[in-house]
């Protein structure tokens, strides 16, 4: 009998599948491979380096059983969808007022499944290494990022006209009695459920994300 890959989009669906409409959720900690960066992600070299090392990083994770190289615990999944943290130099939100993207601080990632610790991360970097040079793996890390009570909300179309779906979002989360945290330590955050390759920008699905209070 054949086992079911495990989609975190499927069996955690209150991460992922948001709705259009605005909620609040409590979220777990994650582990996550991260990579910290700086510019506009449409025309900065570092933006599209990061994500080549986060894909390079968890598709040799995901593939390792092809290698004989299966870390403990491993069992077959789908690799998460690219996730990204997202702040200006003033730790305000990067979507308020004018939008500079120049200016943009972030941190691209994406979750791994649990049985991806501290040494199997080194382990895959190494390998990741050899087999390409060309990419800096010293930018990588592992991190467990625990968010905890959260504002959030499903996003469709351009990532540019995200703005609106942003007050919606945190209207809701003031009407409901709490507030905004975004600080140094709880970022804006989104989640991307579309491949803008692939997808037109008005169909883009991209799930919001605002720490609260």
């Amino acid at each position: 009998m054949t086992v079911e890959k495990v989609d975190f989009k499927k069996t955690q669906k209150e991460f992922y599948q948001a709705k259009t409409s605005p909620t609040i959720i409590d979220v777990p900690e994650m582990p996550f491979i991260m990579v910290n960066g700086k510019g506009d992600p449409n025309t900065s070299a570092t933006y599209k380096q990061a994500l080549d090392l986060l894909y390079a990083l968890s598709y040799t994770i995901k593939m390792s059983p092809k290698q004989n190289d299966a870390p403990d615990g491993y069992f077959d999944y789908v690799v998460a969808p690219l996730e990204g943290l997202w702040w200006l130099p003033n730790d305000a939100s990067p979507f308020s007022g004018h939008l500079d993207k120049d200016q943009f601080n972030w941190t691209a990632m994406i979750r791994q499944p649990d049985f991806v610790t501290v040494a199997v991360f080194e382990h895959f970097r190494e390998i990741v290494q050899e087999k390409k040079p060309t990419l800096d793996v010293s930018l990588a890390r592992l991190e467990m990022l625990s968010e905890g009570l959260c504002g959030q909300i499903m996003h469709i179309g351009s990532y540019d006209d995200e703005p609106a779906t942003i007050k919606t979002l945190d209207d809701f989360i003031v009407a409901s009695g709490h507030r905004v945290d975004i600080s140094a330590t709880r970022r804006h955050h989104e989640i991307y459920l579309s491949d803008p390759r692939r997808v037109a920008p008005e169909k883009l699905k991209t799930v919001i994300r605002h720490p609260i209070q």
